[in-house]
């Protein structure tokens, strides 16, 4: 081919075969996908065959499955016959599942099976990855007034508003999910482009961020007025004369 570059022989065999650790860099999503799932309690939220048996033949783990689904939700992989294909081709899934290939009618099944716990953990980690700031979000700007507070509305939590939004995740997860039930029924295009976010360096932050929020849940729920504010322990949420502002 003159002075092209040139690819590798098909058939060259290679002393030491290259790790899929290698492949997989440091910043990548799938990293907190993992980490994310091991610190789960699956069986006290609800998923199906946590504890293998004894007899007969031996079944994927919940956790192999949910991490599939997780990466299929953040990157729109939209079906279960699409997910198949993504574990024996897609060099990230390797890494995440451990090269095993589920077909697809295990992989719905699971998604029958554990629909309402898929729910929670799919919102769990949108929450998780919110708090973290691991997801973008737009910004708005106002001409003409400024505010001033000591405590941002986003370090002000009640029980109320994280129960509105874990309601609004596991909604928004749900309508995802309905989806996947009709791209099995209806197969979509090959050319859809999944491009994924790039994950900086917060994996270590993980288990710490995930025990955090629970204790923050349980100071919450323990104050008189179900409320507590980061910023300035003495601030809190009013209502204004504005709709739905604060």
């Amino acid at each position: 081919m003159g002075r092209f570059v040139e690819g590798a022989d098909r058939s060259q065999l290679t002393l030491l075969p290259e790790c899929l650790e290698d492949w997989v860099s440091e910043d990548n999503a799938v990293h907190v996908i993992d980490a994310f799932v091991e610190a789960l309690d699956l069986h006290g939220m609800g998923f199906e065959r946590v504890i293998a048996k004894e007899t007969g033949r031996p079944s994927y783990h919940p956790a192999v499955l949910l991490k599939l689904y997780i990466y299929g939700y953040l990157n729109r992989v939209q079906s279960s016959r699409r997910l198949e294909r993504e574990a024996c081709r897609n060099i990230e899934v390797m890494w995440l599942i451990g090269r095993l290939a589920p077909d697809h009618k295990t992989i719905a099944d699971f998604r029958k099976d554990n629909g309402a716990a898929i729910r929670k953990v799919c919102a769990k980690f949108v929450a998780l990855c919110r708090q973290m700031g691991l997801l973008q979000t737009p910004s708005v700007a106002i001409d003409g007034s400024k505010f001033k507070a000591v405590n941002n509305r986003d370090r002000n939590f009640t029980h109320a508003k994280m129960a509105r939004r874990m309601a609004q995740i596991e909604e928004s997860v749900g309508r995802y999910l309905r989806q996947l039930d009709s791209a099995d029924r209806q197969e979509p295009s090959e050319a859809i482009s999944i491009k994924t976010t790039r994950i900086k360096e917060k994996i270590a932050r993980l288990q710490q961020e995930m025990s955090r929020l629970e204790v923050l849940d349980a100071q919450m729920r323990n104050t008189p007025d179900q409320q507590i504010s980061l910023t300035d322990p003495d601030a809190r949420s009013m209502a204004t004369s504005g709709r739905g502002s604060g």
